[in-house]
């Protein structure tokens, strides 16, 4: 705790670093990651967009298995006189070790800078955004140097160990083997925290969100799982498009995927209660108009911004005409 003592007297001394990190913080969120995986799924590369989401949700299995066994407090619920800065109290659910912000921000950007290791840009611009998300979290209070260290370590370990999968081309069967392993181990990680007696001392509302999230990762992959089935065999769609009909797929497909994922929390509240498993099917339903649904636009959208086919020789033109 001392070098967060030593950073708190930092903050407090000059808040509007604080401010500054709280923006970066937010690169390791889930709709950083969200946005990211959907860019590359629909506008890059579809073997290189599952790369990144399969180190992403692997890496929240284990992360969410290490926060609920080890049960470690946020650092001011061990010291009530430590303080944070208060606009990143929001984002700090959970227990704290280890840091999920860290792990997303090393697992994405990591990937990324390994999936194109060959540009030096790469190298260099997407470490220094993990390693700023990294720092904020300190910095801001929410997490001690081996919550953030151990969730870099273990996103570092499953960008190389899962790389191979996506390295070269594979058929369809090899992805739907792959997301069926992620399924099962999603699978357990919801039945191991529904199930298991854990001690009288487990804070209940961090168990809540342990299953809260259990539930999510089983639609995520379930979703996944359905877009790895269907879309090589009934929609194939491209990735390319010209930059304006690029700009629109994202835009207009964060939109739908973020209005369904909000829009459908009021309404299963009021259909469900307080119940979890509503979750996955609000997940489940997210990926799956992200990932198929939208996608059976890309044919119309992508016409915006084409350039028109000069005429044919021996052709004119209907002003000609």
């Amino acid at each position: 705790m001392s070098w967060l003592y030593a950073l708190e007297t930092l903050r407090h001394a000059a808040p509007w670093l604080a401010a500054i990190f709280s923006v970066f913080t937010y690169l390791g969120g889930e709709a950083v990651f969200f946005a990211i995986g959907l860019y590359l799924l629909w506008c890059v590369d579809k073997r290189e967009g599952f790369y990144v989401l399969s180190v992403s949700f692997l890496g929240t299995v284990v992360n969410q298995t290490l926060k609920i066994l080890c049960r470690i407090p946020r650092p001011w619920v061990r010291d009530p006189h430590f303080t944070i800065w208060e606009g990143a109290r929001a984002e700090a659910t959970g227990y704290s070790f280890p840091s999920g912000h860290s792990q997303n921000a090393v697992g994405v950007f990591g990937s990324l800078a390994l999936w194109h290791r060959k540009r030096r840009a790469a190298l260099i611009v997407f470490p220094i955004l993990a390693a700023l998300v990294i720092f904020s979290r300190m910095f801001l209070g929410v997490h001690t140097p081996a919550d953030v260290f151990v969730g870099a370590g273990i996103a570092l370990a499953l960008v190389f160990l899962i790389y191979p999968v996506f390295s070269r081309e594979r058929g369809p069967r090899a992805l739907i083997v792959w997301v069926s392993c992620l399924l099962l181990l999603s699978l357990g990680y919801l039945l191991f925290v529904l199930l298991f007696r854990f001690p009288a001392d487990t804070d209940p509302v961090n168990l809540a969100e342990a299953r809260k999230n259990g539930w999510s990762l089983l639609g995520s992959v379930s979703g996944m799982l359905c877009f790895a089935l269907i879309e090589p065999r009934f929609i194939r769609y491209r990735t390319e498009a010209p930059l304006p009909a690029q700009i629109v797929k994202l835009l207009g497909g964060i939109a739908l995927a973020l209005g369904l994922k909000e829009g459908l929390k009021p309404l299963f509240a009021l259909l469900f209660g307080t119940a979890l498993f509503p979750n996955a099917i609000r997940y489940f339903l997210v990926v799956l108009a992200a990932g198929l649904l939208w996608p059976l636009t890309f044919p119309y959208l992508s016409k915006i911004g084409a350039k028109k086919a000069p005429p044919q020789n021996g052709q004119l033109s209907s002003q000609e005409e």
